[in-house]
């Protein structure tokens, strides 16, 4: 799938994890499996602050450029992982890359 074919909210949330230099971004696509969304972006930052800044970085382009804001928060104030959820824009999610062994991507942003 091309990026450019991806839900709008998707593709922001996405550019504004990279735009905070955020590691292995990836987007799913869940269409196909029937799941409760459709797509998960998947991305990693590698400390508190980096957590914190694609989180507010996310939630500022999807503000300016589709007027929405996250219906819910959490874990943002600890960032250890961190889930905005934009309902059915998009719900992206965070997770500071731990030790090597436990590193793992975590979903960030899923859209309709």
């Amino acid at each position: 799938m091309k990026f450019e074919s991806l839900p709008q909210g998707v593709r922001l949330a996405a550019e504004a994890a990279q735009e905070k230099k955020a590691a292995g971004i990836t987007v799913l696509d869940l269409r196909a499996a029937g799941a409760f969304t459709d797509y998960f972006v998947v991305c990693t930052g590698f400390s508190t602050p980096q957590v914190q800044a694609i989180c507010t970085e996310i939630e500022a382009q999807l503000h300016k450029n589709l007027g929405r804001s996250p219906e819910h928060r959490e874990g943002h104030r600890s960032a250890e992982w961190a889930l905005l959820d934009f309902r059915r824009l998009c719900r992206p999610r965070l997770q500071r890359a731990g030790p090597p062994l436990l590193r793992s991507r975590t979903p960030v942003a899923h859209g309709p």
